[in-house]
């Protein structure tokens, strides 16, 4: 007497689900262009909101006004202008008259190890191509601007309720983060 086991209905479903996607799945997922187009205007906007409570970023950039950065990874391409206030302004590749004064080149293809880079505090592997001064105002700005998530979180509910859901998240990270290292030892690095 022969029994099945009693989930062999679900690798059953599996199969047939396979059978029905597309061979080139990757290929069938790439965003629509205006869903890229609203992400970068959303990264634009943070990036100011940012850039707004740090003065001498703003100074620093006023100084780079028209100059136009380009940063490239896999195929997307996120161009931006330096505006007169020392913010970004989002400009299309395909409506520029201009190349970029700046190419930067995201070397890591892989979403999740670049993910793991960012959040370890590193920055990614580039190839930098272009205007070294401008260059090195961008590295500042890396080295130097941060978001504190804790004070825009105090504007709208008040220091101490502030204070105390960022050290939640921090409690809820750290959680995370030694959980990870528990069960995936060899797949971890030590941040």
């Amino acid at each position: 007497m022969s029994t099945q086991p009693p989930f062999s209905w679900l690798a059953q479903a599996a199969d047939t689900l396979r059978a029905q996607l597309p061979p080139n799945l990757a290929q069938a997922m790439v965003p629509a262009p205006w869903l890229i187009h609203e992400v970068q205007q959303r990264m634009v906007l943070f990036l100011n909101h940012v850039l707004m409570q740090e003065p001498a970023a703003r100074d620093r950039l006023q100084r780079q006004k028209g100059r136009v950065l380009q940063v490239c990874w896999r195929d997307q391409v996120f161009q931006c202008q330096f505006t007169p206030a020392g913010l970004l302004e989002l400009v299309a590749p395909s409506t520029s008259t201009r190349a970029a004064d700046l190419v930067l080149r995201v070397n890591e293809t892989s979403p999740l190890a670049l993910v793991k880079t960012l959040a370890q505090g590193d920055k990614p592997a580039i190839r930098i191509e272009g205007d070294v001064q401008l260059a090195a105002e961008v590295n500042w700005l890396f080295d130097h601007v941060r978001w504190e998530p804790e004070e825009d979180l105090a504007r709208l509910i008040g220091d101490a309720p502030a204070h105390a859901v960022a050290q939640n998240v921090r409690k809820c990270l750290d959680a995370l983060r030694d959980f990870v290292k528990t069960k995936f030892p060899n797949k971890v690095t030590p941040a």
